[in-house]
């Protein structure tokens, strides 16, 4: 199983020694992410000072950028990196694509689905293997002369994945990406209920098998040396989980388990801010069914438990550590 990590960057610098030592780690790949900072820029620091794992974006905002910029932007992270780049695309929600970043908002995994029909357009284009000629409900590209034709990319186009929770913006990645990336607040048996079939059924609505598609799971990781580090990772992954069990979209994973009532509980909480009583509903159970808790010589076997049959690679999450070189006997024997 490949293993990926979010590079935790709070100022965009960091990237220079940051992902460098997640690839002495032995991390197979790295991600940023959209937050404060724009996450292609952190790329191309990162390329430099990396020279074999993947790179990529877990995820960028597909819907406050359009096509031709996101193709432009991945095109030139393909060539810098030498070939190591990774395009992955997320939807964001309705208020930050209207109000945050000033786009319009509607269908949003129809949307994604041309987005992405859209940028393997203008790479096909750019590769000299058709005429830009992409007209689509959503996004119009027919217009491509040689001053704005960057050629071939040395390294081919990079793999666009795109990310998703419920059924049509799962279904999306299974019918045009190259690979997906599932959602933390996911439990094995969510992911077998509600992510495998969805990606099946874009898979079987394009005609394509399991093998044309990467799945990268993101999954919350939970594990210590030491009782006190332990308790205070265990409650961050609970405040994350509380936060995540407050929002509508994510309740189908509380409801695989019978847990319909937390989330009810957990959204009316949150709309007073009482965070803390939150945190305080997430027990045990809820913990290490969605979360992989464990002492840290038994983590990699209980993350492959997890997610065996179903996912490529696995993304750790929650997995900060004063010293990010303690996870490098986790991570080989993750690959091993």
């Amino acid at each position: 199983m490949k293993v990926y990590t979010t590079a935790p960057l709070e100022d965009p610098r960091d990237a220079r020694d940051g992902f460098r030592r997640l690839e002495e780690i032995g991390y197979d790949g790295a991600f940023s992410f959209e937050a404060k900072h724009d996450p292609f820029l952190p790329l191309v620091l990162a390329a430099e000072h990396t020279s074999r794992m993947c790179l990529g974006t877990a995820i960028a905002i597909a819907f406050g950028r359009n096509p031709m910029n996101l193709a432009n932007l991945a095109y030139g992270l393909q060539a810098i990196s030498g070939g190591r780049f990774l395009l992955g695309l997320g939807s964001q929600v309705k208020p930050h694509i209207e109000k945050r970043f000033s786009m319009p908002w509607s269908h949003p995994a129809a949307r994604m689905r041309e987005m992405v029909l859209a940028i393997q357009a203008i790479f096909s284009a750019w590769e000299g293997e058709s005429t830009l000629d992409f007209r689509g409900e959503f996004y119009r590209h027919t217009l491509m002369i040689p001053a704005f034709d960057p050629g071939p990319n040395p390294f081919g186009p990079p793999p666009i994945y795109t990310a998703g929770f419920g059924p049509r913006m799962t279904a999306v990645a299974g019918e045009v990406a190259d690979g997906f990336f599932a959602h933390p607040f996911n439990s094995r048996a969510s992911l077998l209920a509600n992510t495998v079939p969805a990606l099946e059924a874009g898979l079987a609505k394009s005609g394509r098998s399991r093998g044309d598609l990467d799945v990268i799971c993101a999954t919350l990781t939970v594990t210590a040396e030491g009782e006190e580090e332990f308790e205070r990772v265990k409650l961050a992954a609970r405040k994350q989980l509380a936060f995540y069990g407050s929002t509508p979209a994510y309740r189908p994973t509380l409801d695989c388990h019978g847990w319909g009532d937390l989330h009810l509980e957990l959204n009316r909480l949150s709309k007073q801010g009482r965070w803390d009583d939150m945190t305080a509903l997430v027990s045990d159970e809820v913990l290490e069914t969605i979360a992989v808790v464990g002492e840290r010589r038994d983590i990699a076997a209980r993350l492959e438990e997890r997610l065996a049959g179903i996912a490529d690679g696995v993304s750790l999450t929650h997995n900060r550590a004063p010293d990010p070189s303690q996870w490098a006997d986790v991570v080989a024997d993750l690959k091993g």
